[in-house]
């Protein structure tokens, strides 16, 4: 009898599971106290049109202070500096996942028409003390240049189930120690890049949109900088060339003391089997590289290029979010989003 009932049990579980999961996400879509909101169109007093007005709104003090925007699409780019710590919530009907975003944040600037890469950036980000939750960062412009969804500079900024779209140069998380988890990460050529930036990606899908490279860390010292990523997920983007499986990297060295680390990485799109590559060719581009990975699976025909690492538990130990953006994360990381 209790071997009945207990079958009845699990049958019961597995079929309204999905359902107590829905119920049990969180939602966000009203403002918390004292927020500056945000909503496109609106005539509302008090009220802000874009992000950039809501920024510019700010007290620049040590305040901490939150902004909160409704769902849209708002086509500008967003320069950040303010001093005192700055939240950002984008409204959601499910807090855990990017999927559940309705807050876009998109606009076109390449290289060519810009000062530097960091000008590029939809949003750029000058400061410390900065999470942002639920929002989609995109840069329209495509390929053939360098054109950034986000430009990172800043210490102890999170970013906490966002999604970053672009082709190329999609993510600078160039200074300043940084988290990313469980967001979305989309691009085709050194689409995760900087110089001195420390950070940690952890549960993230990345998707590849081309037969190019993840990664292109452009450490230029021996220093204490890194990227580690820990429990993500390559996919195919949607909107994917030909030629993307089997020829995209998990990274080249932008400079030769680049450092970059994959654990327990999910592929579901074949990489190009040896994983790293020079950068144009150059042998002397990898001279004190560190390229290295670890429990990479979902593909079985990895031959890993002379200069990288296959990592032994033991040694992938040594690299985690403390190695990355030091022992003090507990106190500024959400840990509700931690990998």
């Amino acid at each position: 009898m209790f071997e009945v009932a207990y079958t009845m049990f699990l049958v019961l579980a597995a079929l309204f599971l999905p359902f107590l999961q829905v119920v049990l996400a969180a939602s966000r879509t009203s403002p918390p106290s004292g927020a500056l909101v945000v909503r496109a169109g609106t005539t509302t007093s008090g009220e802000f049109k874009t992000i950039s007005a809501a920024v510019a709104a700010l007290p620049n003090d040590s305040s901490s202070q939150t902004i909160f925007i409704y769902p849209g699409t708002y086509t500008e780019q967003v320069y950040i500096d303010r001093s005192g710590p700055l939240t950002i919530f984008g409204y959601t009907q499910d807090t855990t996942t990017y999927t559940a975003n309705q807050v876009n944040l998109q606009f076109n600037a390449a290289r060519t028409t810009s000062a530097s890469n960091d000008a590029t950036g939809t949003l750029r980000v000058h400061k410390d003390n900065f999470r942002m939750y639920n929002v989609n960062v995109k840069n329209t412009f495509g390929s053939g240049s360098q054109a950034g969804a986000l430009s990172e500079y800043g210490n102890k900024a999170g970013f906490y189930a966002c999604g970053f779209y672009g082709y190329q140069d999609t993510l600078y998380a160039n200074q300043g120690t940084q988290v990313y988890l469980k967001g979305y990460i989309e691009g085709k050529t050194d689409f995760i890049y900087g110089r001195q930036g420390q950070a940690y990606f952890g549960g993230n899908t990345i998707a590849v949109r081309g037969a190019g490279f993840i990664t292109a860390s452009g450490r230029e010292s021996d220093d204490s900088g890194s990227y580690v990523f820990n429990q993500n997920t390559v996919v195919l983007a949607s909107n994917a060339e030909s030629g993307t499986s089997g020829g995209y990297y998990f990274g080249r060295p932008w400079s030769d003391w680049a450092k970059v680390i994959f654990k327990s990485t999910v592929v579901k799109v074949a990489p190009e089997p040896a994983l790293w590559i020079l950068w144009d060719g150059d042998a002397s581009s990898v001279d004190h590289v560190t390229f290295a990975d670890y429990n990479t699976t979902g593909v079985s025909n990895i031959n890993r290029a002379s200069f990288a690492t296959q990592l032994s538990a033991s040694q992938a130990s040594q690299y985690s979010i403390s190695s990355a953006v030091g022992n003090d994360w507990q106190s500024w990381v959400d840990m509700a989003y931690f990998v």
